[in-house]
């Protein structure tokens, strides 16, 4: 149950472009994503004041007493007002002051937290796979005497019970097989290094991310585009749609870390998403969207 508020006489003004999210119809056919309309669709509405016993004039910005015996509360992430009964065995007299709420996200700041996160998922992905590419190799590394022989026993066995040529392989997965039992022991273990190395950098990277870290940011941009090259390298060869989505992903991620996280002082660089940042999250921001009361 939702309700619009007219401003009072007296009320601050709303800004021209900052109209709660979800009030404004898309232009064109681009839609339109309202970060907050998702959060609190995952995560429920945050309300403040739910467990006061008295609700004051200043604390209209987020409570207000309506009529029929009900409260409308303001979810401090999208705006929206929300019709509740007053609570029932109220924990607190009045509704906290400023500096004991902690607001949720807003606007770009939290648009950056889901793209983050999205792209720290990708990097789990990478490390999950690397991981076990890891651990493969340096489990066969360690066996690698023991299973040749057994190797070359099946494979003359197969080839054989099925009118094929013994010995050496031709091509395709058995003839990679082959080459790895020929490798030695040390290029092996430092193959598995270089896997478990790039792993344990991916799964930085995506903490990093997660936790929304500056730093992470820096060296996600850097790793991933170090890697563009030998991706660019590979379509000279054979073509295929996993190389061009990879590619294409990474381009994706390096050009938003670029441009919309401002780094390396571009854009203004950390001060400009600083400010950003105050300007769309915070009670200034609240108080711009909506009428104080």
């Amino acid at each position: 149950m939702m309700d619009v508020i007219e401003p009072q006489e007296g009320d601050q003004q709303v800004e021209r472009g900052q109209a709660p999210p979800g009030t404004e119809r898309p232009q064109g056919r681009r839609p339109q994503f309202h970060y907050e309309l998702i959060g609190c669709g995952l995560r429920g509405h945050e309300l403040i004041g739910t467990d006061v016993a008295e609700v004051r004039p200043v604390d209209a910005l987020l409570v207000r007493e309506g009529g029929d015996g009900l409260r409308w509360y303001r979810c401090v992430r999208c705006d929206a007002w929300v019709a509740l009964p007053p609570p029932k065995a109220p924990t607190r007299q009045h509704l906290p002051d400023r500096s004991e709420i902690t607001l949720p996200l807003r606007g770009r700041p939290l648009r950056d937290r889901y793209v983050l996160r999205l792209i720290a998922l990708d990097r789990l992905v990478h490390f999950l796979v690397l991981g076990t590419l890891a651990v493969v190799v340096f489990f066969f590394t360690a066996h690698q005497a023991a299973w040749r022989d057994t190797f070359h026993r099946i494979l003359d066995a197969v080839q054989g019970g099925v009118g094929g040529p013994n010995g050496r392989s031709g091509h395709g997965i058995l003839r990679e097989l082959e080459r790895a039992f020929g490798e030695k022991p040390s290029t092996l273990w430092f193959v598995g290094g270089v896997l478990a190395g790039y792993a344990v950098l991916e799964g930085v990277e995506a903490v990093g991310l997660w936790l929304a870290k500056r730093w992470a940011e820096y060296l996600t941009f850097i790793a991933t585009t170090v890697l563009l090259i030998p991706e660019v390298y590979e379509l000279t060869g054979r073509i295929t749609p996993l190389k061009v989505i990879t590619l294409v992903i990474n381009l994706a991620v390096v050009g938003y870390l670029l441009f919309a996280k401002r780094l390396f002082g571009l854009r203004g660089g950390g001060r400009a998403e600083a400010a950003e940042r105050a300007r769309d999250t915070g009670w200034p921001a609240l108080e711009r969207v909506l009428p104080g009361g």
